[in-house]
C-alpha cells in the first residue's frame, strides 16, 4: 500500500509530541522544585497504555481532518520547537474532544500533545504577541500552533527566604555599612554602565526613540555595544535558526572561561522580550532555566528583592508599568539610585544567584543581560 503524504506527516508529528515523565526524553529544563514556576513542580506520571492508545487514536483523528498545508505548519513548528518562523494554525475554537473523563478543547488537546502534557487549564497559558489570535475574545477560529503559546509563570506566595536579595546591599556605595561595590552587583545599582551614552545618542541624533537598552555581559565585563531597542518585540540569542534581533553568538568575547563558554552554548534560542499594553514580558525560548530580578516581581512593601526562576517555555511579566509608577519612593535605595534612564531588570542564562546558590551577585554569573527601561 502506498502512504499519501498526509500519513507520513501525521505519523513525522505524532513521534515528534512532547515527552511525558518516564519516557527518558523528558526535556531537562521540564520539571524542577522550586523556583517561581510553580507548575513545573508537578510531575507528569507515564501514561497507561491504555490511555496512550486512546491518545493517540484522538489525535490521529483531529490530524487527519487538518489540511495538509496546515499539517505542514505544525509539523514545521513542533520539529524546530519553536526555532523556525512558523505562521498561524487558525482552526475552530469550538471544537471540543474526550480523552477518558476530562474533556478538552481543539487547542488545548494540541497543546497538551505536542507542547506541555500536563496543561491542566488554558489560564495557565499566556498567548505570544506575534500570534493572530493575540488579543482577541472568543474567535471562531483561534490559532492552535503550540509555539505560539507560553505557561504563565506563577510567583510563589509567600517566597522562600533563601532567594531574598537583602536591601541592605543597595545601599550607596559611600555608606559606612555599604554592601558590594557597583563592580560586584556589575555596576547597574548606582550609576549608568558604561557606554550608556551609545544609546543617549541615538536620540540624540533624531532617531526613533528607543524604550530600553540591553547590555550583554560575561561575569564583570560587558560584551559589545549596547543594544538599542524600538521595535516592540525583541529576540535576544545565541544560535537561533532565521533568527532576528540581538544575536550573542555574532559578539566578540576574549573571556577563555570554560564554564563562560558552556553557558554561551546553552543560551540557544534565548528569550524573548516584548513590550505590552501592561507590561514587558520575558519568555524563555531556551531548554534551560533563566534568572529574573526585577523590583516590581516583588510586594512594594517587601525590604527584599528575590531572584526568580523562570523554566523553559514560561513567560514571566519582568516590568509592570503601574507598579514601576508606585515604587518611586524618594527615599528608596533601589529606585533613586537607578540610571536616569529608569529602571533596571537583570537576567542570568542558566546559573541562578543569591543566597541558594553559590554565586552571592549576579556580576559572578557567567553569561547575564541587563535591560534598562526608558520611562522619560
Amino acid at each position: 500500500m502506498f502512504r499519501t503524504k498526509r500519513s507520513g506527516l501525521i505519523r513525522r508529528l505524532w513521534r515528534s509530541r512532547a515527552p511525558v515523565e518516564g519516557d527518558g526524553e523528558a526535556d531537562r529544563g521540564t520539571h524542577g522544585s522550586g523556583g517561581c514556576c510553580m507548575g513545573k513542580a508537578t510531575k507528569v506520571a507515564k501514561s497507561n497504555a491504555g490511555s496512550e492508545a486512546e491518545l493517540k487514536a484522538l489525535t490521529h483523528s483531529i490530524l487527519k481532518k487538518i489540511k495538509e498545508k496546515q499539517l505542514e505548519v505544525l509539523l514545521q513548528a513542533v520539529e524546530s520547537k519553536g526555532g523556525a518562523r512558523s505562521p498561524c494554525l487558525l482552526l475552530p475554537s469550538k471544537v471540543d474532544a474526550k480523552v477518558g473523563q476530562q474533556s478538552y478543547s481543539l487547542p488545548m488537546l494540541l497543546y497538551k500533545v505536542f507542547r506541555w502534557p500536563d496543561l491542566r487549564h488554558s489560564s495557565e497559558l499566556k498567548r505570544l504577541s506575534c500570534c493572530e489570535s493575540y488579543g482577541k475574545i472568543n474567535p471562531e477560529l483561534v490559532c492552535c500552533n503550540p509555539h505560539h503559546m507560553s505557561r504563565l509563570c506563577e510567583l510563589e506566595s509567600p517566597p522562600p527566604p533563601y532567594s531574598r536579595y537583602p536591601m541592605d546591599y543597595l545601599k550607596p556605595p559611600d555608606s559606612p555599612d555599604s554592601g558590594p561595590s557597583p563592580s560586584e552587583t556589575g555596576g547597574t545599582t548606582y550609576s549608568a554602565p558604561v557606554g550608556l551614552s551609545d544609546s543617549l545618542a541615538l536620540q540624540e541624533s533624531g532617531e526613533r526613540a528607543h524604550w530600553c537598552v540591553v547590555a550583554y555581559w560575561e561575569e564583570k565585563t560587558r560584551v559589545g555595544r549596547l543594544y538599542s531597542v524600538q521595535e516592540p518585540s525583541l529576540d535576544i540569542f545565541y544560535d537561533l535558526p532565521q533568527g532576528n534581533g540581538f544575536c550573542l553568538g555574532q559578539l566578540c568575547s576574549d573571556n577563555k572561561s570554560q564554564l563562560v563558554q558552556m553557558v554561551r552554548a546553552k543560551i540557544g534560542y534565548g528569550i524573548q522580550l516584548t513590550r505590552e499594553p501592561d507590561g514587558v514580558w520575558v519568555y524563555n525560548r531556551s531548554c534551560y532555566p533563566i534568572f529574573i530580578k526585577s523590583a516590581t516581581l516583588d510586594n512594594p512593601d517587601s525590604r527584599t528583592l528575590l531572584v526568580h526562576k523562570v523554566f523553559p517555555g514560561f513567560s514571566i511579566k519582568a516590568f509592570d508599568y503601574e507598579k514601576a509608577g508606585s515604587l518611586q519612593r524618594p527615599n528608596d535605595h533601589e529606585f533613586t539610585q537607578q540610571p536616569r534612564t529608569g529602571f533596571t531588570v537583570q537576567i542570568s542564562f542558566v546559573k541562578g544567584w543569591g543566597q541558594c546558590y553559590t554565586r552571592q551577585f549576579i556580576s559572578s554569573c557567567p553569561c547575564w543581560l541587563e535591560v534598562i527601561f526608558n520611562t522619560r
